[in-house]
């Protein structure tokens, strides 16, 4: 069996492309940069494309029968997955696993869930057999807050007080792998949720438990974390991620109990829980 990963480099991606090693499956890794194909597994055949050129992924794609795909946040991310969809299509790849996110109703507007629409309704239309998963807020969207954690004692993700079933990328890159690995779960999409409601308040306390000081929640005020958000991603990007924790900070992002009764079907196991990866990111950050 062969696999074609795009975006190997990134968190999830990364993890797919380890276990689909670990199953002796032929993987592929396609990338924009060419400095990325030094950084691969010797077993990982790189490949150079681009998704938002179209001519350049017929000989990434092509002798492929399996496709993990991951739109990247970017103004361009539909144009990405149609090329991306289109191109398996052309190249007669058989299965499409695409991670997505849960859209409750009322959640369309937010960009980066408006953005996977098309791009599933393409999936789904082009005769390919598919999995879509819907994964939550990942625990490792935490990463970037190490400074706010570690030296102000502030959570920083304005996550709200209604609560999201938070999950582990690795949770999510075990579902994945197991949809590209088995037929069980054809033509299905699966929504992945940790198993704990977790609040900007609940989440600052186990910051607080596992760093031995009191880390505060930094609060709802958008335009404070916007002000401090430009120093690490764009105007653009900044305005994007307002509206969405604007939709947290209202409604959350809640798993719904039939989500949770079956996601351990694809996951493999029961979800990672938010104390255990707090404990290992406390560590790593004090080490």
């Amino acid at each position: 069996m062969s696999v074609l990963v795009i975006g190997g480099s990134g968190l999830i991606g990364g993890h797919v492309l380890t276990r689909l090693l670990n199953a002796n499956a032929e993987v592929r890794c396609m990338t924009r940069h060419p400095k990325n194909l030094e950084s691969f597994a010797p077993d990982v055949k790189g490949c150079l494309g681009d998704l938002l050129r179209s001519f350049s992924l017929s000989r990434c794609f092509k002798d492929t029968e399996k496709l993990f795909l991951i739109s990247p946040v970017s103004r361009t991310e539909t144009i990405e997955g149609m090329n991306a969809v289109a191109a398996a299509q052309a190249t007669g790849i058989k299965k499409i696993v695409y991670i997505s996110v849960p859209m409750p109703q009322g959640s369309t507007h937010i960009p980066q869930f408006r953005n996977k629409g098309p791009i599933e309704k393409a999936i789904k239309e082009s005769g390919i057999t598919y999995t879509i998963i819907r994964a939550n807020n990942y625990f490792q969207n935490d990463f970037w807050g190490r400074a706010a954690v570690t030296l102000y004692d502030v959570y920083p993700q304005p996550i709200g007080h209604v609560g999201l079933n938070r999950v582990d990328v690795r949770d999510v890159a075990d579902a994945a792998t197991n949809a590209l690995l088995s037929s069980d779960f054809d033509n299905t999409d699966y929504a992945i949720h940790g198993t704990e409601l977790l609040t900007g308040d609940s989440v600052a306390e186990y910051y607080s438990r596992h760093f031995n000081k009191k880390i505060r929640y930094a609060g709802d005020d958008l335009e404070a974390w916007a002000n401090q958000a430009l120093h690490m991603m764009p105007n653009w990007m900044v305005q994007e991620f307002k509206i969405m924790y604007e939709y947290f900070q209202a409604h959350g992002l809640k798993a719904r109990p039939e989500d949770l009764a079956r996601q351990e079907q694809i996951i493999g196991h029961p979800p990672r829980d938010f104390d255990s990866f707090v404990t290992q990111l406390a560590q790593a950050w004090k080490d």
